[in-house]
């Protein structure tokens, strides 16, 4: 064999290989063992057809195909291997000629790109205002936490007002006709919560227990379903219960019933601290994004398109997971955003390639400087993680992390070593 290797644009290189009679005749009886079972000829058992017979009837030919499948797929993977091609996509593959006495073909593939590090130390990042924690933030939570853990209250002897969760059916119809999802038995409405579209919720409001009214809306113009927009509809509605939240008071025994606190000051200290430390990590937040991004930019670094490619798909997969999660499909989120696969993927692409040009940069400075956490260390916090005693066995801490676990304890470890030393080493003021 013989094979040439070309540097093309954009971290591309082409491979041009060439066999000889010898070694592509080799590659036609390996394709015969692969395929004679497939051949019938009179006078001999299926699968047993002499290799000469088969040719003479049908020529050489009839196994290039395979033989050319096997030839190539060992070939270039023979010289990745032997090149230490770090390729990052499928390769190209291209028939340059095929005979009786050769074969040659060309394989253009996408490899890792090489780069130098642009300055990554020494760097000047503005450092980041704290926000002051306020009693209205403090405020904000209490209230948060007092709604969780309200209880309803069953109301019999009045009407629905602003704020009462209802129980309620309904059946909406448009020009005398229902529709699909317009209908639904015992559903539990806050109103004045905006779940519904402008203008149900208030006629809502003021109706008892059992009693039947229409309530009558317009669908806005831009709702989602296209065979509603600005449609005028009425919903016949009908009122099982009213409910209304009644909040616990705000005293030591919520606080207790809290777990964490023995009286409702406590509880309200806590709250203030727990901001403070928020704010306080929002703001080495946004440092360390403010840093990252600064040494990203001190780098000059084409990412091909290959790679741009493959984080495009994955965020795109990420999404559809997502909207699989809550129960909704893809083909729909196009349907009521009016958008297609193609635009989501063009919109994606310049996200996908900072993220994949940040990653290939940080991975650079995390092998230059060498911030892989080592065995020891890794095994320290495996054992800090266990809440193991300082004398305890390996394999006491060790048997019940899985190697997803440990993968993700690794990376979280060799980030956070990546930080440590990129604010250690510029200058944050």
């Amino acid at each position: 064999m013989e094979y040439s290797i070309q540097k093309l644009d954009n971290s591309k290189v082409e491979i041009a290989v060439s066999l000889d009679k010898e070694e592509w005749q080799g590659y036609v009886k390996k394709a015969y063992d692969k395929t004679k079972h497939q051949f019938a000829i009179e006078g001999f058992r299926k699968g047993k057809v002499p290799y000469n017979v088969i040719c003479k009837r049908y020529g050489e030919e009839i196994f290039y195909e395979d033989a050319m499948e096997i030839a190539i797929g060992e070939r270039y993977e023979e010289i990745v291997g032997k090149e230490k091609l770090d390729v990052v996509s499928s390769p190209e593959v291209s028939l340059t000629s095929v005979d009786v006495d050769h074969l040659k073909f060309t394989a253009t593939v996408t490899v890792y790109p090489e780069f130098e590090l642009g300055k990554y130390t020494g760097l000047d990042i503005k450092k980041s205002e704290v926000k002051e924690v306020t009693e209205e933030d403090v405020r904000r939570v209490i209230d948060s936490d007092l709604n969780a853990a309200a209880r309803f209250v069953d109301i019999t002897d009045r009407a629905a007002a602003s704020g009462d969760m209802v129980t309620i059916d309904y059946s909406g119809s448009v020009d005398g006709e229902k529709f699909e999802g317009g209908t639904a038995e015992k559903y539990s409405l806050t109103l004045g919560s905006g779940t519904f579209i402008p203008g149900f919720e208030d006629q809502v409001i003021g109706h008892k227990i059992g009693e039947n009214f229409d309530v009558k809306v317009k669908f806005p113009d831009d709702y989602h379903a296209e065979n509603l927009k600005g449609k005028d509809a009425v919903f016949s509605c009908l009122i099982h219960e009213i409910k209304v939240k009644e909040l616990p008071a705000e005293d030591d025994e919520f606080a207790k019933d809290l777990g964490e606190f023995d009286t409702f000051e406590e509880y309200k200290n806590g709250i203030k601290e727990r901001l403070k430390a928020d704010e306080l990590k929002k703001a080495e937040t946004a440092e360390n994004d403010a840093l990252i991004e600064a040494v990203v930019k001190a780098t000059e670094l084409k990412v091909p398109d290959a790679m741009i490619d493959d984080e495009v798909t994955r965020n795109l997969e990420d999404m559809k997971h997502s909207m699989s999660m809550y129960g909704l499909k893809f083909e729909d989120y196009l349907q009521y955003t009016s958008t297609t696969e193609e635009k989501i993927r063009e919109d994606i692409r310049p996200r996908a390639e900072n993220e994949v040009k940040t990653g290939m940069i940080m991975n650079a400075i995390i092998t230059k400087e060498k911030l892989v956490p080592t065995p020891e260390e890794l095994k320290a916090e495996l054992k800090k993680r266990a809440g193991a005693a300082e004398d305890a066995k390996e394999e006491d801490y060790m048997k019940d992390v899985n190697e997803y676990e440990l993968n993700s304890l690794m990376q979280r470890m060799t980030f956070d070593k990546l930080i440590a030393f990129l604010r250690a080493n510029n200058n944050i003021a």
